[in-house]
């Protein structure tokens, strides 16, 4: 069996729930770590995770196993994009020199980043 780390969270909420999940593992006779305040146990070892799991499950104590937050790209501010103008930009006036209607002006479809999107029209 190769080397694991297992990573659970688990709720603790005094030194004594902690003394009970380090009283199981020490069972296993492999390397853990318990972190009372982010509810979190490491163990590393040659076991297998679901061993780990029904063992610190025995204390009684809720157990999941850890899942790390996906980090969000950041993403343009809602207050950046309520504050742009209209998606579609009119170049020109609505109607031209010629008195031509908006149609004929040039009129460029604008995407909220400020790209010319795939569809846009210019009309001359």
């Amino acid at each position: 069996m190769s080397s694991e780390t297992v990573v659970l969270k688990v709720k603790m909420s005094c030194t004594g729930c902690s003394g009970a999940v380090n009283r199981v593992l020490e069972k296993m006779e492999e390397s853990f770590d318990i972190d009372l305040k982010e509810q979190k146990v490491t163990v590393k070892g040659n076991v297998k995770p679901q061993e780990v799991f029904e063992t610190v499950s025995k204390t009684g104590k809720k157990t999941e196993f850890w899942v790390e937050p996906v980090e969000n790209k950041p993403v343009e501010a809602a207050a950046e994009i309520d504050n742009k103008p209209s998606e579609v930009a009119a170049i020109g006036s609505a109607e031209s020199d010629n008195n031509k209607p908006l149609e004929d002006s040039n009129v460029v479809s604008v995407e909220p980043d400020n790209k010319p999107s795939e569809t846009a029209t210019v009309a001359a």
